[in-house]
């Protein structure tokens, strides 16, 4: 079937959602329907926050076949069922699709999952790979079913994640990559050129859910694992600690560190701030030591670390919480 002909469904929300979709219209796939979360209200900016996805299908003027459905519900089910989809294609959509929906499309529901499955199923599993200071992660195009990210594996592809890739670039990479991966697996996939194949669960490893709280970080870790931290929570959740100042705990944010091995005897407390060798501004963890480079005390705007040690020359010295 030739690609002008297919109905197809598009589900997703995320920024690695809208790459994969901005390419698929650049090669000439049409849809009867992209569905995306719907708006989210900020209350500081007084305003709505789309999508990403949203944000594509208004430059690409498609709005006309957007839906941004509250619930998954009858209503919607029916809606969808109108459009009969030869095929429905998910990537970061946000939300867990029914059995009825699945199950539509004569070419099934397929999803581009940003892991080598069957490692880093569920939620997340970008800051996961990083979170794990994985050396290589990977995506894969899958048929769904009724579980988390167990459906039958069609196409993968792999990926080295370098040292200083963060949320941001490793996105950018595995989306790009599956962006490739999904135009090639899709002809095939038509034509019945490719047998599905089952996932090994020996080898199935679950994402952690991240949640607001996890990026708060405990100074008795070593430093490897708390830039890795900072790699993952780039965008979202962030990464904090607590300063004492004048009596009282302050929220700072860690906006901008970086991973150095200490080559000096311990000489400080963990959580201590000092000045190293280097004269780079250091927090002192159970191996290693992380270089402060931007940080943002809560309420406050980012800032360097040094104009903020010349506002607060007590914080050298001092041990964070």
């Amino acid at each position: 079937m030739e690609k002008q002909k297919l109905n197809i469904v598009f589900m997703g929300t995320s920024d690695f959602a809208s790459i994969i979709l901005r390419s698929l219209l650049e090669n000439n796939y049409h849809f009867s329907a992209i569905v995306t979360q719907p708006d989210n209200e900020s209350t500081k900016k007084k305003a709505s926050i789309i999508s990403p996805v949203k944000k594509i299908c208004q430059e690409e003027g498609i709005e006309n076949i957007l839906l941004q459905p509250e619930k998954l519900d009858i209503d919607f089910i029916n809606k969808l069922k109108k459009l009969s989809p030869d095929l429905i294609i998910v990537a970061a959509y946000g939300k867990i699709l029914p059995e009825k929906i699945l199950e539509m499309p004569r070419f099934k529901s397929i999803n581009v999952h940003a892991s080598f499955l069957p490692k880093l199923r569920g939620p997340s599993p970008i800051q996961n790979a990083l979170l794990q200071g994985l050396s290589e992660t990977g995506t894969t195009i899958m048929l769904m079913d009724r579980g988390i990210d167990t459906g039958d594996i069609l196409t993968q592809a792999k990926i080295k994640i370098k040292d200083d890739d963060d949320y941001l670039t490793l996105t950018s990479k595995l989306a790009i990559l599956s962006s490739n991966l999904l135009i090639d697996t899709l002809p095939k996939w038509i034509a019945k050129k490719i047998k599905p194949r089952k996932q090994n669960l020996d080898e199935a490893t679950m994402c952690q859910l991240i949640e607001k709280n996890d990026g708060g970080i405990i100074w008795d870790a070593d430093a490897k694992s708390i830039y890795n931290k900072f790699r993952a929570f780039r965008v979202w959740p962030g990464i904090f600690t607590n300063w004492e100042n004048k009596s009282s705990l302050q929220k700072i944010l860690l906006t901008d560190i970086s991973l150095e091995k200490n080559t000096e005897p311990i000489r400080h407390r963990l959580g201590e701030i000092f000045k190293n060798s280097k004269g780079k501004v250091a927090v002192q963890t159970s191996n290693g030591i992380i270089i402060l480079n931007k940080i943002q005390l809560a309420g406050k705007n980012e800032t360097n670390i040094a104009d903020f040690i010349n506002g607060y020359p007590q914080f050298i010295g001092s041990v964070l919480k």
